[in-house]
């Protein structure tokens, strides 16, 4: 009998039940570096498990175009569970009074987009890696992707500096890495020796030459999402063969021609489109992202009062594509299907994201004032270039996983 007393007070004395409690407490707090789920999964994330087959819809139908519909379900995450988000795209931290903007999602003419599944999405990705090239739209895409992979699992953050603008994400527990390069022209790039908040200084863009930066690593990556505009609105010289040949925004104080700011994204697209497919070693699938709407400023311009106060989104017909918005788009798109021509002819592969439509119908999903403390003092305009998280900007993502799978 006393030894069935002292095997019970073993078992299940306070001493065993303290460390079992504490051994309990350590791995859900660091859940995911065990490699399960993080912290504040929605319930979604487990009902998405997913029971249908991952294929994808572009097979059969146009992703691109569509219209927005109501959603319910939406956002599948916020400020509080995901700490991933830039501050001044953090518009629900900042007090963004309208939540209706969250509550759409798209919806192509020829189908249903399937909502992102950030478990059959890591799996599916299981052992490999991605790049964003490009700006803080790059960087914005991949911060919405982080946000709805955070429903899972939280990446260790493995960048060289953590104030760097280039980042190296990686999800241990499905041996995925995600990589930002920082990389706003594309092509190589010095910037002004004196500039300001209004970016007045001049950019010296060396249009001939691509940004090894990002061009020498991309080799080595799996699937690399290249993009690249409002950058090009900047006052900037334009050098080729190393020698000045023109710029934009600017004086005669140069003695070379005001070539715009047409010229300069148009060679740059080219100059890193024919990079890329003159790399020997590419073993990845390239996509480039068409550019984000530049046009949502109303009643001024960005540095002029401009502001983006709309509330929901508008429709196919209620939009239409002009001014520099037309412009980049025209000429990226020339671009790019010169490249893809070139590409396919060694055998290759380029893909478009082709968001611009889509994106074009939400003035409503952009910080505005909402990227800091109203009485903050900062020297900011208002934003409607970049897009709150969560908003619009994750059927990037929809569509992302969509090519992925294609």
């Amino acid at each position: 009998m006393k030894k069935l007393h002292w095997l019970l007070r073993f078992l299940f004395g306070p001493v065993p039940v303290y460390f079992s409690a504490l051994a309990i407490l350590i791995v859900l707090t660091n859940a995911q570096y065990f490699g399960l789920v993080g912290v504040g999964v929605a319930p979604r994330a487990a009902k998405l498990a997913s029971s249908t087959p991952v294929v994808s819809v572009m097979k059969y139908c146009d992703i691109f175009r569509g219209e927005w519909v109501p959603d319910a379900e939406a956002p599948y995450y916020n400020h509080k569970t995901c700490h991933m988000i830039q501050e001044h795209q953090n518009c629900l931290k900042y007090g963004r009074p309208d939540l209706g903007f969250l509550k759409w999602r798209w919806r192509p003419s020829g189908c249903e987009l399937p909502r992102f599944d950030p478990l059959q999405f890591l799996q599916f990705v299981r052992g490999k890696s991605l790049a964003f090239v490009g700006d803080s739209l790059a960087r914005n895409h991949m911060q919405s992707l982080l946000c709805l992979l955070s429903q899972v699992a939280y990446p260790k953050d493995l960048s060289a500096n953590p104030s760097d603008q280039n980042k190296v994400y990686h999800y241990r527990a499905y041996n995925f890495t995600i990589s930002m390069f920082w990389s706003p022209f594309l092509v190589r790039a010095r910037e002004p020796d004196h500039d300001g908040p209004a970016h007045t200084g001049h950019w010296s863009l060396y249009l001939d030459e691509a940004d090894d930066k990002w061009v020498s690593q991309i080799s080595r990556f799996d699937y690399v999402l290249v993009s690249a505009a409002n950058w090009f609105s900047r006052p900037s010289l334009f050098y080729e063969k190393r020698r000045l040949i023109g710029c934009s925004f600017c004086s005669r104080q140069y003695g070379v021609p005001d070539l715009t700011l047409y010229y300069s994204q148009r060679r740059a697209w080219r100059v890193a489109l024919r990079a890329i497919n003159e790399l020997e070693h590419l073993r990845g699938r390239v996509i480039v992202r068409m550019l984000s709407p530049m046009s949502h400023f109303e009643n001024g311009t960005w540095d002029h009062g401009g502001d983006c106060r709309r509330t929901q989104p508008l429709r196919a017909n209620q939009t239409t594509m002009e001014g520099r918005d037309l412009h980049f788009y025209t000429a990226q798109m020339e671009e790019f299907r010169a490249a893809e021509k070139a590409a396919s002819e060694k055998g290759r592969r380029l893909m478009l994201m082709d968001a611009t439509a889509a994106m074009l119908m939400r003035p409503d999903g952009h910080p505005s004032r909402y990227g800091h403390w109203p009485n903050e003092k900062v020297q900011l305009y208002n934003d409607c270039i970049h897009w709150c998280l969560p908003g619009p900007i994750d059927i990037w993502n929809d569509m992302l996983f969509q090519m992925l799978l294609a």
